[in-house]
Order: C-alpha cells, then structure tokens, then sequence
C-alpha cells in the first residue's frame, strides 16, 4: 500500500474503494503467513491454486514459440486469430455451439480480467445487477467497482437461484441490466441443466436484461456435462459467457480465458480492451491453442484427480466427525461448519481451526451474506495430504469436546 503523504486522504476515501466492503479473507491470510513464518505446517485448502503441472506439450509450445523474435513484442487485446479460432473449435466440439471468431470472440487475461472489464463496459452508474450469493466475488465487486447496485439472490443451488430471479423480477418496478449465473458454482459446486438456461434465456428476453454466465469450470464435474448457455437457442442475443484455461490445463498463472457470445456486448469488451492492454503475451496464446486443440487426455486424468481426492476428503473428514456434501462439479467443497462451531461464524471457525488443526479454509462469508455458516474447502492437495488433514481436524474435534465436557 502507497502511504500517504502528510495532509493527504487515505486510500480508503477514493469513491470506488469506498464501495468496497473490507476483504474478508485477509485476517486469515494473514494469520496463514504468521503461522507459516513460526514453522507451522499448514494444510492450505484456501486458495483454489491448481498444484497440478501444466501438461508437457503446451509448455513445449510455449518454449518454441518464445525462441522466435517476432512473438516477444506487442500482441492484439482481442487475442491472436489463431487462438480465437481454436476457442471456436472447442465450443463446437464440446458443445455443438458455432461461434465466429471475428466477432463472437475476445481472448481474455483470464476469465478473471474479462468479467471485470466487462463490467466496467456494459455498466452504468445505479444499474441493478442480479448476483448469486454465495458466489465468487468478483460477480458482484466487478460491478460494484463499476458504479452498479448488486441484489445478491440465494443461490446454494441451481434451482433456489432460478427462483429467487423470478421472485425478485416479479417484485421489481423495474428488471436489472444484467444476470449473473455460475454453474458449476464457486463455491457450491452445484450444476445447472439445460432447462435452467432455457429458462434464464427467457426471462431475459421477456424483461430485457443481460445474461452473464462464468463457466470457468465446464471441464471439471463428476456427474451431468455442464452445458453451455449458447446451446439454448437465441442465447446469443442477450448473453455473454466467460471461460477459463486455468482449471481445466493447469493453467492458473498462464492468465489465459474467453469471453464469448452476443457480438454487441463483445464489440462492447473489445472497446473497452483495447484502451486497457494488448492482450496476452503471444507465445502464450500460442500455447493456449495447444491446449484447446492438442490431446485432452490431460483433462480426463485431472478431472479424474479431483474426483478422487473429492471422495477421499468427504469419506475421511466423515470418519473425522465433519459431514459434507459431495459436489456435482468444480474444484471445491462447501461444507457446513460443523454444529458445535456455527455460533463462531466462518471467519473465527477458520482462524481456530488453522490454529489449532494446521488446516486451511476459506470462510464462507467471503462469498456473500448467504455464505455465512459455511466454509469453502478446494481441491488442492495431494490425498496424503487430505488424510493428514482429517486426522488433525479428528484431533481438533475431541480436545474440544473434551474440554466441553470438563467444563459441564
């Protein structure tokens, strides 16, 4: 943080910042790096970082691609034609859905850097956004950077969150500008069929707002494909949809997404882009067109990796005393905070049980209002790990119980 100088206003008196809430998550980092720093061995299920290596043949591309002179200066803020036809090329393959690539594509520095920019094109101050909550953050603090008004709508499952859009629709004076969908869910992990874009498609177009769908997960579930929102038909006219390399190759540090989908609000990204940067660093675009066209194989075993440490963590913190529910998809679990924790809150749940079980979590608060009681766990470490991890939480939980009872 830049100090200010004497007779300056703090940082926290800048507009947009004042629109930010305080960062929930920073009290526990910080106490993560405080543990970290006296030797403690913290089992870190807090960050959704993938630990997987990038598959060897998109490094191997990107170190050719690096050797040639002419890839190392400024690239184009709409991505290389290449890659934006290889993002065409997995739409249909995946999907069934045809995309140009001139004009229904824009290459992003991750999905990330796309819904925010976005935002920032589309928004107008005091526009009503409707938001999932829980969600990822970004969904409402993109907008809200942008001058909007968010109205969180519960949103622990596919389902409760199509009703809450209708509910909320029905009481309004007037519709949002945009709708913001995410499934497979950060956090929940709960997917969305077809039926809830057919309906979210029409109810857009019956009242007139925007549809915005983060499909950063797409390629990790454990049940059902997720499908994409462009495989209801006219969904082009009033959607926009983000996607991601990070989870699906091991790709997080890469910055390498899509946002794809009605060629106005394209247009409208690639505007707003091309004042703010000059796309990806070009031998990683390059590489990013390995990824979607070389073998997938890679993503069968890493979705295969999740599974299972998804099953070992909901089988062992079980035998731990710490039921959880087994998500549909993504690269987490949203797991209640256990009965004789919940008056603690996440947040204080999350610090004592760093502390004293040298496990990592996210509190779920951090994700909306409707996040509080729960916790938010990724799939990042190894299955040794995880087993370590629900032996130290078993640990946990009977020298409180212990001591509860002394104190009876």
């Amino acid at each position: 943080m830049i100090e200010p100088l004497p007779g300056e206003k703090k940082y926290e008196e800048f507009f947009r910042i004042k629109r930010l809430p305080p960062y929930v998550f920073e009290s526990v980092n910080t106490l993560k790096a405080e543990l970290r720093k006296d030797g403690a061995d913290i089992i870190d299920f807090g960050f959704g970082n993938p630990d997987m290596p990038t598959p060897r043949h998109i490094i191997d591309k990107l170190i050719e691609t690096v050797q040639k002179p002419k890839t190392t200066g400024y690239s184009v803020s709409r991505g290389i034609l290449g890659l934006r036809q290889s993002c065409a090329r997995y739409y249909k393959r995946r999907f069934g859905v045809d995309l140009d690539p001139a004009d229904e594509i824009v290459a992003t520095i991750g999905s990330k850097e796309g819904f925010a920019n976005l935002a920032q094109a589309i928004t107008a101050p005091g526009d009503i956004i409707y938001a999932p909550d829980p969600s990822y953050p970004l969904h409402a603090y993109g907008f809200i950077i942008a001058g909007a008004t968010i109205q969180g709508i519960a949103a622990l499952s596919a389902n409760e969150y199509l009703a809450g859009v209708k509910a909320a629709l029905a009481a309004a004076d007037k519709p949002p500008m945009a709708v913001v969908v995410c499934f497979p869910s950060n956090p929940t992990g709960y997917i969305a069929d077809l039926s809830f874009y057919e309906e979210i498609v029409a109810l857009a177009k019956q009242h007139d707002f925007i549809v915005l769908s983060d499909l950063a997960y797409s390629e990790i579930y454990f049940t059902a494909e997720p499908p994409s929102i462009f495989q209801v038909e006219g969904a082009k006219d009033v959607a926009v949809e983000t996607i991601s390399l990070s989870k699906t190759y091991s790709m997080a540090g890469w910055r390498m997404g899509f946002a794809v989908g009605s060629k106005r609000l394209i247009a409208a990204l690639a505007r707003v882009k091309s004042y703010l940067d000059y796309g990806a660093f070009t031998p990683i675009q390059v590489a990013a067109c390995a990824a979607l066209d070389g073998p997938q194989d890679c993503v069968e075993m890493a979705r295969a990796v999740y599974r299972s440490r998804r099953d070992v963590m909901i089988e062992s913190f079980a035998r731990a005393g710490w039921n959880m529910p087994s998500p549909d998809g993504s690269m987490f679990i949203w797991a209640p905070i256990p009965e004789p924790f919940r008056h603690l809150g996440s947040v204080d749940f999350a610090k004592l049980l760093m502390r004293e079980a040298d496990v990592a979590v996210s509190p779920g608060v951090g994700f909306g209002a409707n996040g509080e009681g729960y916790v938010r766990l990724g799939l990042v470490e190894n299955e040794q790990r995880i087993r370590q991890a629900s032996r130290n939480i078993k640990a946990f939980f009977m020298r409180h119980a212990a001591s509860d009872a002394k104190s009876v």
